[in-house]
């Protein structure tokens, strides 16, 4: 049997979601979300495909923000029972081609912490960096109660942000900039996040909190969901005058207990290794660590 590498088709979407998140129930994705991934300008997809069935994907591209260029991403998922058996190296070369073809000099990958996957990065010359812990929290055993919020704070759905989201934008910049990481990183421009951020089909502006001081949008925490009852923390950033004050904190677990309201019965999250108060703040949240992923990367000569 012999796998074929081929560009994604929208009816592939089902099975490269089964493929990116098979084994991994801390990813969470639906086909809807691959299909719009596959759609936007800066993100290519290859399907790994076996006896008409999609077995595996990469997903890469140029990493445009990015503050020096030639910067690139490149990730591959194969289902569990078809590794080892080339459909994981025909990804990796297929994906690497085609950043060169775009002029990417470093390729940035995540690994999951496990030998297998780790000895098929380093087969392929993939040097192993910084890590990523995930952490789950079954929504059905309960959440620290909900204090309520300290005087002059508000705590909003992002839904009532819609006509004007520009507040919640300039929060999620500030927090990117102290975001851990290995690559310096432009302010991502406003309509580019409306477009890549605001817009994205599992982004649940409903499960999304605002905090609000004193009539300013001060923190915000972000919610996906898979339309049933996966909850997944996208992203928990406060503006920098307004830090110290546990925004973060009520934010998110506001989140979490509009989440539980809503049906959802598990949450997941993700933090770098070094994010110590993120780290805090889900452990305090009752998170706890169910994965880990190590960042990989490669020079293209």
């Amino acid at each position: 049997m012999t796998v074929t590498v081929r560009e994604f088709r929208p009816a592939d979407a089902p099975g490269a979601a089964a493929a990116y998140s098979a084994g991994r129930p801390h990813l969470v994705t639906t086909p809807e979300v691959i299909r719009w991934l596959a759609a936007r300008p800066h993100y290519h997809l290859l399907v790994a495909e076996l006896d008409d069935r999609v077995v595996g994907t990469a997903r890469f591209g140029l990493l445009v923000d990015s503050a020096e260029p030639g910067q690139a991403f490149l990730n591959i998922s194969v289902l569990p029972e078809h590794r080892g058996h080339g459909a994981g190296s025909a990804l990796l070369r297929g994906g690497e081609q085609a950043l060169a073809a775009l002029g990417a000099a470093r390729v940035h990958g995540w690994v999951d912490d496990e030998p297998a996957a780790l000895a098929f990065a380093a087969r392929y010359g993939y040097r192993g960096g910084r890590a990523a812990h995930f952490g789950g929290l079954d929504l059905t055993t309960g959440l620290p109660p909900l204090p309520a919020p300290p005087a002059g704070v508000e705590l909003r759905p992002a839904t009532d942000f819609r006509s004007d989201p520009y507040p919640v934008y300039l929060i999620d910049v500030a927090g990117a900039q102290d975001e851990p990481g290995d690559i310096a990183l432009n302010d991502q421009p406003y309509e580019e996040w409306i477009a890549e951020v605001w817009q994205r089909p599992d982004l649940d502006h409903a499960l999304t909190t605002v905090a609000v001081v004193d009539g300013t949008p001060a923190a915000f925490s972000a919610a996906q969901t898979d339309g049933a009852t996966r909850y997944w923390s996208a992203f928990t950033a406060t503006r920098a005058e307004y830090r110290g004050r546990g925004l973060a904190k009520l934010a998110k677990l506001d989140s979490l207990h509009r989440a539980r309201a809503a049906g959802c019965t598990a949450a997941y999250t993700s933090n770098d290794g070094s994010n110590a108060p993120m780290l805090a703040i889900n452990a305090r949240l009752g998170y706890r660590r169910c994965a880990t992923e190590l960042k990989h990367t490669r020079d293209l000569a």
